[in-house]
C-alpha cells in the first residue's frame, strides 16, 4: 500500500514538472508569435517593396521547367519508340521499345522520387536550400545526355532514373526556399509559381516534340536546366537556414537584399530586416531548447505517434486519396498523352491536343490558389470526382462510337478529355498533395509528409506501369476510360464518407477529430462535437504551427505539377 502511494505521489510530481515545462514553452512561443505578428504591420504596401521577394521566388522556381520536361518527356518518347516498333526499323539503328519497356520508360521517373526527396531534404539542411537546387544540375545533365545519345533502351531508362532523381532536388528545396523568403500574405501566391513553371516545361516539351526528333528535344532540355541554375547565383540564401547554421552576418545581408525597398518602420530605430533577424534568432533558440527538452526520446516518440489515431488515420485517408488520384487517370493521361489522344479516334493532331492539355494545366495551376482559398476541400474533391467521371465516361462513349463508325465528330473525345483535365485540376490533382501538411499533427508532420509523399509516388508508379495492362484487360482505350470514370465516381463517394474538412480549420480541431471520431466523417457530423482529450498539448502545437507560418518555416510541398 505504501509503495503504491509513493508511486502515485511520484507520478503527480512528474506530471506537475511536465506541466511547468509545457507552460514555459507556451510562454516562449507566445512571445515569438506576438513578435512575428507585430512585424507584419511594417511591411510596405507598394509593388516595389515586393519586387526582391517576387524575383527570388521566380528564379528559385524556374528550374521547375526541367521538372515539367522530365515528367512529360515520355509523352513524346513512348509513341516515337512504338512507331519504330511498328515500322520495324529506324534511322537510329533499330532502336525500339516493347509495351513493357515503354511502361518502364514512362514510370521509372517517379519510382526514384522518394529516394530523391529524402536525400534532397538532407542536402538542403546541410548545404542550404539554393545549393541543393544547384546540385540538381548534375543528375539532370547526365540523365538528358544519356537519353539523347542512347543506343539501347537500358540507357534511356538509366537517363530517366537520373532526371527523376533530379526532379526532387530541383523542386523540394526550391519550394521550401520560397516559403521561407516570402512574407505571409504573399506566400501562397509565390509558391504557385513552381507548378506554373512545371506546366510551362510540359508545354515546351510537347511543342518541341511536335516538330523535332526526340533526341534533339533531349539535348535541348539541358538548356532549360543550365540557364535557371545560373540565375540562382543572383539571389541570396534563405535567411532562416543561415540563422539555423549560425551564419548571422550572411543572414543579415540576405534579409537586407529581400527588404531593400521596404520603408523604415515607424517609431523604430531598427530596419525591418534587423527586426526580422531578431525574430528568426528567437525562433531558432526556442527550437533548440525544445529539442534539448525532448532529448533522445524524440525519435521513438515519433514512432509511437503513428500508432495513435492522429497518426494512422490521416495516413490511411491520404493513401485512399492517392489511390483514386492515380487510377482515375490523372497522371496516366499526361505520361501517355500523345498515345492517348492518338487512340481515342480523333483526327486532331495528338501533339496539338497535348499542347492544349498543358496550356489548361498551366492556367489551372495559376488559378489553384484562388480555389483552395475560397472553397472547402471536400466540395472541391467531390465536384472534381464527379466531373472527371462524367468527362471520361463521355469520352469513352465517343471513342467507342467513333471506332464503331457511328460518330464522325472526332473532336468530341479530345474536348471531353480536356474538360477532364480541368475537373482534375480543381480537386483531385492538387488537394491530396496539399492535405499532407494539414492532416498530421506538428510533432510528426515532417516524417509523415515524407511517408505520404512516397506512398503517392509509389501509387503513381503502379498506375503508369499498369497502363498497357489495363488497355488489354478492358479491350482498348474506350474501356480504359470507362474504368477511369468508375474510379473517379468512387473517389467522390470515398471523399463524402471518409475525408474530413480542413479548410479554415485549426490544427487543434483536426487533431481532435481524429482522436474522437471513428474515421467515418459523415457519422461524426451527426454527433455533437466533443472536446479534445489533450487540449493543452493541442494548444501548444497550434501555437508552434502559427510561429512556423509567420516566419515562413512551413515546409509545405505543393506537387500539383
Amino acid at each position: 500500500m505504501d509503495i503504491s502511494a509513493s508511486c502515485f505521489s511520484l507520478n503527480i510530481q512528474e506530471n506537475r514538472k511536465a506541466i511547468k515545462e509545457e507552460q514555459k514553452q507556451d510562454a516562449k512561443f507566445q512571445e515569438i508569435i506576438v513578435s512575428c505578428k507585430s512585424l507584419s504591420r511594417y511591411d510596405g504596401k507598394t509593388l516595389k517593396t515586393l519586387l526582391p521577394q517576387v524575383l527570388a521566388a521566380i528564379l528559385a522556381a524556374s528550374l521547375h521547367m526541367a521538372v515539367g520536361l522530365s515528367l512529360s518527356f515520355s509523352g513524346i518518347l513512348v509513341p516515337a519508340l512504338d512507331k519504330q516498333l511498328q515500322n520495324g526499323t529506324d534511322d537510329d539503328g533499330q532502336l525500339y521499345a516493347s509495351k513493357d519497356e515503354s511502361a518502364w520508360i514512362a514510370s521509372v521517373v517517379v519510382i526514384i522520387v522518394p529516394v530523391g526527396s529524402i536525400t534532397a531534404g538532407l542536402a538542403m539542411d546541410a548545404w542550404g536550400r539554393l545549393w541543393a537546387v544547384r546540385l540538381a544540375i548534375i543528375p539532370t545533365v547526365i540523365g538528358w545526355c544519356l537519353i539523347a545519345s542512347a543506343s539501347s533502351i537500358s540507357m534511356i531508362i538509366a537517363g530517366r532514373l537520373l532526371t527523376g532523381f533530379a526532379t526532387a532536388w530541383a523542386s523540394i528545396p526550391a519550394t521550401v526556399y520560397i516559403t521561407e523568403i516570402a512574407r505571409a500574405d504573399m506566400r501562397g501566391s509565390l509558391v504557385v509559381t513552381a507548378p506554373s513553371f512545371a506546366s510551362l516545361g510540359m508545354l515546351i516539351c510537347f511543342l518541341k516534340g511536335w516538330f523535332l526528333h526526340w533526341r534533339t528535344v533531349a539535348w535541348l532540355c539541358n538548356i532549360y536546366a543550365i540557364i535557371p541554375i545560373l540565375f540562382l547565383f543572383l539571389i541570396p540564401e534563405s535567411p532562416a537556414w543561415l540563422v539555423s547554421k549560425g551564419k548571422i552576418e550572411e543572414a543579415a545581408r540576405s534579409l537586407n537584399w529581400l527588404n531593400k525597398y521596404q520603408p523604415q518602420p515607424e517609431n523604430r530605430h531598427e530596419s525591418l530586416a534587423e527586426l526580422q533577424l531578431h525574430a528568426l534568432q528567437k525562433e531558432h533558440q526556442a527550437k533548440l531548447e525544445e529539442q534539448a527538452r525532448v532529448g533522445d526520446s524524440g525519435a521513438m516518440s515519433k514512432v509511437k505517434e503513428f500508432f495513435k489515431p492522429t497518426g494512422y488515420k490521416p495516413l490511411l485517408i491520404l493513401t485512399g486519396l492517392f489511390f483514386f488520384q492515380q487510377f482515375a487517370g490523372i497522371y496516366i493521361t499526361l505520361f501517355y498523352s500523345v498515345n492517348f489522344f492518338n487512340e481515342v479516334g480523333s483526327t486532331i493532331n495528338p501533339y496539338l491536343a497535348s499542347v492544349m492539355l498543358c496550356l489548361i494545366r498551366m492556367v489551372m495551376a495559376l488559378s489553384n490558389s484562388y480555389f483552395l482559398k475560397t472553397f472547402n476541400r471536400r466540395s472541391l474533391l467531390i465536384t472534381s470526382g464527379f466531373g472527371m467521371a462524367f468527362c471520361t465516361g463521355l469520352s469513352g462513349l465517343f471513342t467507342y462510337l467513333i471506332k464503331e463508325g457511328s460518330l464522325h465528330a472526332t473532336w468530341l473525345p479530345i474536348a471531353s478529355l480536356l474538360l477532364f483535365v480541368v475537373a482534375s485540376m480543381i480537386g483531385f490533382l492538387p488537394i491530396p498533395w496539399t492535405m499532407m501538411a494539414e492532416l498530421f499533427p506538428l510533432e510528426i508532420r515532417g516524417v509523415a509528409n515524407s511517408i505520404a509523399y512516397s506512398i503517392g509516388n509509389l501509387l503513381m508508379f503502379a498506375a503508369i506501369q499498369s497502363f498497357w495492362g489495363l488497355v488489354d484487360v478492358f479491350h482498348g482505350f474506350a474501356g480504359v476510360q470507362w474504368f477511369f470514370a468508375v474510379v473517379a465516381l468512387f473517389a467522390s463517394v470515398y471523399t463524402y464518407i471518409f475525408v474530413p474538412e480542413t479548410h479554415r480549420k485549426k490544427l487543434t480541431e483536426i487533431t481532435s477529430y481524429f482522436q474522437t471520431s471513428t474515421g467515418i466523417y459523415i457519422l461524426s457530423q451527426k454527433k455533437s462535437p466533443r472536446k479534445s482529450a489533450t487540449p493543452s498539448n493541442g494548444s501548444r502545437v497550434a501555437k508552434k504551427d502559427i510561429v512556423l507560418s509567420a516566419n515562413g518555416q512551413n515546409e509545405k510541398l505543393i506537387q500539383n505539377v
